[in-house]
């Protein structure tokens, strides 16, 4: 099990949970969640286990389709959020939000759930083959796991980057590196308390279908979601625009328990 809490989100509880509840236009709002409602084709009853939940943004909305949730992240701040939240906004829900790291669901009976969701968390996470051999212990026959993550051959902590070229006038991305699996300490809050950090791990597309596939899990469908966002007006605009519909920052995953 691990129990190494370096990667957890609890100290920015707050901020973390404002960004999603009160913030406009942000990706898992606007980008997300529609996407993961069409995919994972919620049905009335589901058991649906929202991995890595945080403060529960996603669980009530897979709530509101339908399904009786359960949520589950190793910081407690986040879980305690999550409880609140949805007590406030739905009292009659049917959800129970539980604090422990996602390769330990010891206390999930074996093939009990229909779904499971980790939401822009596994790249925050170590030991992403026991996250999946878990997954595939809790999940009854033909249960599904969606992955959404940054997408590892175009967003790489510190080793990809915007760049702009002066003689075409074109904005381009970098990738300074990718089949090398890294590391790396990242700010949680970006433009504020430098101090507060996290550890991300990037893996190229090939680790995670190896270890869905040792794990007991085909991938049965992969998309690629690029930004729905526009620049501002400027000589940079139209360029900036043009490349954000070609290069995709999120990966979506489903994989199917075989």
């Amino acid at each position: 099990m691990n129990k190494d809490n370096k990667t957890s989100w609890g100290k920015v509880a707050g901020w973390y949970s404002d960004l999603l509840e009160k913030e406009e236009g942000t990706y898992q709002k606007d980008l997300i969640l529609p996407n993961l409602i069409r995919l994972m084709d919620i049905k009335r009853g589901d058991v649906v286990l929202d991995l890595a939940c945080g403060q529960g943004f996603f669980s009530r909305e897979f709530l509101k389709a339908g399904a009786k949730v359960m949520g589950v992240d190793v910081a407690r701040e986040l879980i305690h959020l999550a409880s609140e939240i949805t007590k406030k906004e739905m009292p009659d829900a049917k959800a129970e939000f539980i604090t422990s790291p996602a390769d330990d669901l010891s206390f999930i009976k074996e093939k009990s759930i229909d779904k499971i969701v980790i939401v822009l968390a596994i790249q925050n996470i170590e030991n992403v083959a026991g996250v999946f051999k878990e997954c595939q212990r809790v999940l009854k026959p033909s249960g599904k796991l969606f992955l959404v993550l940054n997408h590892p051959a175009f967003r790489i902590p510190k080793q990809s980057s915007w760049q702009w070229d002066e003689k075409t006038n074109d904005q381009y991305r970098r990738i300074d590196q990718y089949l090398s699996e890294s590391k790396i300490e990242i700010q949680m809050h970006p433009g504020d308390k430098p101090e507060e950090k996290t550890i991300s791990f990037h893996r190229p597309l090939q680790y995670y279908f190896k270890f869905l596939g040792k794990n007991g899990f085909a991938v049965d469908r992969l998309e690629e979601w690029n930004s729905n966002k526009k620049s501002q007006p400027g000589p940079r605009a139209k360029a900036e625009d043009k490349i954000r519909k070609e290069i995709p920052i999120f990966m979506f995953l489903e994989a199917i328990k075989i």
